[in-house]
């Protein structure tokens, strides 16, 4: 594994996800503080939004509308000239609390959610997919997802790549020009599809839980191991290029690259995921590392 320099950008968070660089700063959401922020270079927070059901994913509209993941009631939130107003409602759809997201160059979002209860221990049940319209029109675009996560869209606007927390894969889709996704396929196998009726079941059968992650012009996926305390990056088909260790043995669960030269990876990390642990106390980070390949794509 690689020795790393890392270098700390903001602490004192609850839990950091939906990383994204945009006009010059980073940004992201912080679960149990119910905040977005901006976060310059060198390491300033600015609170943007408060969201009190709890904000993930992130992203922007053309216009400039910043759009915002709210978990427990299943709303897309947009911010508009300082106004705040519900985008979508994807409360019919969804069967666990949303979570991550990407929007493409039209401004059409792609939304997963969890599928069932993680936080109360409920069974494991798939999820679908949903995408969001500029005019907030909701459809559900994929079905039978294994707790879809991070996900990217290539360059050219034609690929999107969705990781599978609880599959041990990316899958890819098509995007046909009206938004459908087509020509389902597993972009990068990294262990066998575990079984089981329970969180513990499945853990112990996990190699790589992607997590929140980011796409280099090299058409690789940095994405952070939700249970392995590392970011890895993965090549279509699943081969393992690099791999770099959260510091101090945090946790890592999202990641994203930016920075002006696009090679700086921020990490967001902390102990554990459990929210039960980590919204009483500050113990989250952001931290940066350099890598050799610059950002592509979107997020």
């Amino acid at each position: 594994m690689a020795e790393r320099a890392f270098r700390t950008v903001l602490e004192g968070g609850s839990y950091f996800e939906g990383p994204r660089w945009h006009d010059g700063a980073w940004w992201a959401s912080d679960f149990y503080r119910h905040t977005v922020s901006r976060v310059a270079p060198e390491g300033g927070e600015t609170v943007v939004l408060e969201v009190g059901n709890q904000p993930s994913g992130l992203g922007w509209l053309p216009d400039g509308s910043l759009l915002v993941v709210s978990m427990k009631d299943h709303r897309l939130l947009r911010v508009s000239d300082g106004e705040v107003s519900t985008h979508a409602d994807l409360s019919a759809v969804c069967t666990g609390l949303m979570n991550d997201m990407v929007v493409d160059a039209s401004g059409r979002a792609f939304v997963g959610d969890f599928g069932f209860d993680l936080m109360g221990g409920g069974a494991p049940n798939p999820a679908s997919l949903k995408r969001v319209d500029p005019d907030g029109t909701v459809t559900v675009v994929a079905e039978d997802l294994k707790f879809p996560n991070g996900s990217v869209i290539t360059p050219d606007g034609g690929t999107l790549i969705v990781g599978e927390t609880w599959g041990n894969r990316f899958t890819a889709f098509d995007i046909a020009a009206d938004g459908a996704l087509t020509n389902r396929r597993v972009w990068a196998e990294l262990g066998p599809v575990p079984q089981g009726n329970s969180v513990q079941e499945l853990i112990g059968q996990v190699v790589v839980a992607p997590d929140g992650c980011t796409l280099d012009a090299e058409g690789h996926v940095w994405v952070a191991d939700g249970l392995n305390s590392r970011v890895v990056r993965v090549a279509e088909g699943g081969a393992i290029l690099d791999e770099i260790a959260a510091p101090d043995g945090m946790g890592v669960f999202a990641c994203a690259l930016g920075g002006d030269d696009g090679r700086e990876l921020l990490l967001c990390c902390a102990p554990d995921f459990y929210e039960h642990t980590r919204a009483p106390v500050r113990e989250a980070v952001l931290v940066s590392t350099e890598v050799a390949v610059p950002h592509a794509g979107r997020p």
